[in-house]
């Protein structure tokens, strides 16, 4: 679950895929970046027991990432933010 969230951040912060001659530019993490541990935020999961389907707790963690942050930024804002990565107004192309 931690790492399904590293990943949807790194993917809403800085997932940007570039095409060049109809190809995927980015080969692996040397040049696409994932978040590293002193750029995460603290993260507390709790888990709650279900008989219910579905029974893994690793994918779930990745989808709501983005929507979540981009919904804070709304409220701290006013701004919605419409596509990713998340680019604010005085940062670099990278997302830095």
């Amino acid at each position: 679950m931690e790492g399904a969230i590293v990943f949807g951040l790194s993917a809403a912060l800085r997932g940007r895929i570039t095409i060049e001659n109809g190809r995927v530019k980015e080969s692996n993490f040397h040049d696409y970046p994932v978040l590293r541990m002193d750029e995460m935020p603290v993260v507390e999961v709790h888990l709650v027991e279900s008989p219910l389907a579905p029974g893994g707790v690793g994918e779930p963690g990745t989808p709501p990432i983005a929507p979540a942050v981009t919904n804070a930024l709304f409220a701290a804002t006013g701004v919605r933010i419409r596509s990713l990565p998340i680019v604010l107004a005085g940062a670099d192309a990278a997302g830095a």
